[in-house]
């Protein structure tokens, strides 16, 4: 699709985007008392950001993370990678399929969270891990802040993954990709509401919003 397509489909999702703010906002409130989640994941991401403040960023660790995102959502795709650098200094990955899923994976999709994520689970399994549950929800806080921040240090500067695809495209999708994340596992980790009920909540203010459009228009 040309690039002016997408800048028409972009404009399309916008009210789609205003549903899932409001949807996460409700998610949010809903899921306020958790306090024995949300003050371990605040105390975890906070650390990072102190980190991150007063720490050389680890842009080694960042870029393989989102190289790795681009083959493992090539690979999603039933496409191989061909070849695959990362440094500090920057990456690239030369693949078979490309597409704007695959493009943009990296700036939505927080691959170090859904590690931690995957061996808390395994972990769970096998060896009954429910007293380290604080200790998870301090590594997964700091996980996701690691993803927030760096990749918000990464659009500083001009990405071609970004380019390629259209700026109010991208940011529509990135907007998107992360919101999606966080309906999802918000309820999961709260365990105060369901994930059906977030994307309920989400249809439905995008009805709302579409609806108050339609009369405006």
């Amino acid at each position: 699709m040309p690039k002016w397509g997408k800048f028409i489909v972009a404009i399309l999702l916008l009210p789609i985007c205003g549903g899932a703010a409001l949807a996460f906002w409700q998610v949010l409130r809903s899921c306020g008392g958790a306090d024995t989640t949300w003050v371990p994941l605040l105390a975890g991401a906070a650390c990072w950001v102190v980190i991150y403040l007063l720490l050389p960023k680890p842009m080694l660790l960042y870029v393989f993370g989102h190289e790795l995102t681009h083959a493992l959502w090539t690979w999603l795709f039933a496409g191989n990678v061909r070849q695959f650098k990362a440094t500090s200094e920057g990456g690239h990955v030369v693949v078979t399929k490309n597409n704007f899923l695959i493009a943009l994976a990296p700036y939505f999709f927080p691959l170090y969270a859904v590690l931690v994520v995957a061996f808390f689970a395994i972990g769970r399994l096998i060896w009954d891990w429910s007293s380290y549950l604080v200790w998870f929800h301090l590594l997964v806080g700091a996980a996701y802040a690691f993803h927030i921040t760096l990749t918000w240090h990464v659009l500083q500067t001009r990405q071609s993954d970004i380019t390629s695809q259209g700026y109010l495209f991208s940011a529509v999708i990135i907007f998107l990709g992360n919101v999606l994340v966080l309906l999802v596992g918000v309820p999961l980790l709260t365990n105060k509401v369901s994930v059906w009920n977030a994307f309920g909540w989400w249809f439905e203010h995008t009805g709302l919003i579409l609806h108050r459009l339609g009369r405006l228009f």
